[in-house]
């Protein structure tokens, strides 16, 4: 008995041990790193330091005479560019401090880009202004609240004051010019987006992507294309194409997979009674019913092909109803109480003509309801307005495009890698500026309409001394763009400032291309509001934040943190 209870404390003691062994190895794995907490106008100036550092580098790209910024990445060779979220987020410092204050600038040029598409170098450029100048500000003794509400007051009156101004665009020459502008005065650009917009509607989609030439092109695809190819080259008529061409054809959209010869047969007899070609849509066309159609094709000469429904889950059984609201026909699916074998013409979609390849099938002129149609884009409008997920609303857009207008893809060319990689950027930043301007309208460009609303700042009434300097602050920030553009060309910023308001045309302006003094609105050189309101907005609310800031908190230099993000960057990647 004794030998049993000494053995059962023996374990026992063991088992405490080992167990408290274990419970120091956990504890001594938590390594938690060391805080460095700074305070007041030290903590204001560390990030102000990174905030100007990332800022200069930004303006570089400012203006059409701005310069191109080389990135390394740590996959693939360096990029070249002048786009300045692409250049903001690429920017790290070692000091943790610095780069607390850089990565709410790249937080701007991310924010502006996500609105406007555009306006990143803008944004970085009014963000280090009213940084700075809050700075000064606060550090004279200037009480933060007031300095706050007189910022925010001249903002909603510098917007308010914009809008009064602008000018909505609607001709191709209107748009090229915006679309020029934006791509650093590159015309070819700004007329071939001009065109596509023309060709596509506003509400059409415009892609962009790597060509394969020197020169740009652009092809644009009218009607509905659908992203999936015949099932068979059997199906080809046209030898010298590899293509499949249906003159008006019945059109059959089958949710499910169709392996049953002997019902595919009677919905085949539907178009040879009717001597017209037949295209059908489904999930899959399998073994004897697709030798079937086949033999049909050949020995009969009955024109038919077959294609599978594009995409996956949801969205394909979203591609079938579009398709049916397109063409005026029926999806024959066992949840809306229809089955093959009882499918009647009445039920088939009709087009004047289908042409099928091997990748992509391209229906035009579909035979249904203009008034369903229009119903049906006005859902997908609401859904691209109200979802949430950039996913869900990629994929009402481009359903929308589908149904309303077509598709134009940009295919940028170039001699190098890095130079359809740099001139991509620009091509992207125009198109979303164009849009931009199509949606909100235009002011003068140059920086002349940020520029000229100073005026508007002089008269504006405020509560107390605090709130003007911050109502200043604005009005001494709004200069920032104009003298960022002119001194990129090479002029006197302060010089062509002082000349601009010594005069009363809001549309004189200075063109930095040409180095002249000239009506900006005639000139072509304007600038969407959208892009220039949202720059503003972004900016000067990071600023606020940076500006009202009394400390920090970052890692400790030096100190490594054992769980650190082992995720690569994405944009190194390129995404």
């Amino acid at each position: 008995m004794y030998r049993l209870a000494a053995a059962f404390a023996s374990s026992s003691i063991r088992s405490t041990t080992s167990r408290s062994l274990v419970c120091s190895r956990v504890i001594s794995n938590r390594n938690y790193v060391a805080k460095d907490i700074d305070f007041g106008t030290g903590a204001r100036m560390a990030m102000l330091q990174g905030v100007n550092e990332l800022a200069e580098a930004v303006k570089v790209t400012m203006g059409p005479k701005g310069r191109n910024v080389v990135i390394e990445k740590s996959h693939g060779g360096p990029k070249v560019t002048k786009d300045g979220v692409t250049v903001a987020k690429s920017i790290n410092f070692k000091e943790k401090a610095k780069n607390v204050g850089a990565d709410l600038v790249k937080q701007v040029a991310s924010a502006t880009n996500s609105a406007a598409g555009d306006g990143t170098t803008c944004a970085t450029v009014l963000t280090q202004a009213i940084f700075t100048e809050g700075c000064k500000s606060v550090a004279a003794g200037v009480n933060v609240m007031d300095l706050r509400s007189g910022i925010s007051m001249a903002i909603d009156a510098v917007i308010a004051d914009l809008k009064s101004r602008s000018l909505m665009i609607s001709t191709q020459e209107e748009i090229t010019q915006v679309a020029t502008i934006s791509a650093n005065g590159e015309r070819e650009i700004g007329e071939l987006i001009a065109r596509a917009m023309e060709k596509v509607g506003k509400e059409g989609v415009i892609t962009v992507a790597d060509g394969n030439t020197l020169d740009n092109e652009l092809e644009v695809v009218e009607g509905m294309k659908l992203g999936r190819g015949y099932i068979s080259p059997y199906f080809v008529n046209d030898k010298k194409t590899q293509k499949c061409e249906l003159e008006n054809p019945l059109i059959l959209i089958h949710e499910k997979k169709i392996s049953d010869m002997s019902i595919l047969v009677r919905v085949l007899e539907l178009a040879v009674k009717k001597n017209r070609p037949m295209l059908i849509v489904a999930e899959d066309v399998e073994s004897d019913a697709l030798a079937m159609l086949i033999i049909n094709k050949h020995r009969a000469g009955v024109k038919v092909c077959a294609i599978k429904t594009p995409g996956f889950g949801d969205n394909r059984r979203a591609n079938l109803e579009d398709l049916a609201v397109l063409t005026g026909g029926e999806v024959i699916s066992e949840e809306r109480g229809f089955s093959l074998d009882k499918v009647q013409i009445d039920m088939l979609g009709t087009a004047k003509k289908v042409t099928v390849s091997l990748d992509d099938t391209i229906i035009l002129h579909g035979g249904g309801d203009k008034k369903q149609i229009e119903e049906r884009c006005e859902q997908l409008r609401e859904a691209v307005q109200k979802s949430t997920a950039m996913f869900d609303k990629e994929k009402a857009q481009e359903r929308l495009s589908k149904l309303s207008g077509g598709v134009a893809v940009f295919k940028v060319g170039g001699a190098s890698e890095a130079e359809v990689g740099e001139r991509k950027d620009r091509v992207t930043d125009a198109l979303n500026a164009t849009k931009a301007a199509v949606e909100e309208g235009v002011v003068p460009g140059g920086g002349v309409a940020l520029l000229y609303a100073t005026r508007f700042l002089q008269n504006l009434q405020t509560a107390n001394s605090n709130q003007k300097r911050g109502v200043q602050i604005i009005e001494n920030a709004l200069k920032a763009p104009t003298f960022t553009i002119v001194s990129n060309a090479g002029g006197d910023g302060a010089l062509v400032i002082g000349k601009l308001l010594e005069q009363d045309d809001l549309n004189l302006g200075y063109d930095a291309a040409k180095g002249r003094y000239m009506n900006m609105v005639e000139a072509g050189i304007i600038d969407p509001l959208k892009v220039i309101r949202t720059a503003l907005v972004d900016a000067s609310s990071i600023s606020l934040l940076l500006t009202t800031a009394e400390a920090t908190v970052v890692d400790l230099q030096g100190e490594k943190n054992p769980l650190a993000n082992r995720m690569p960057n994405m944009d190194d990647i390129g995404y």
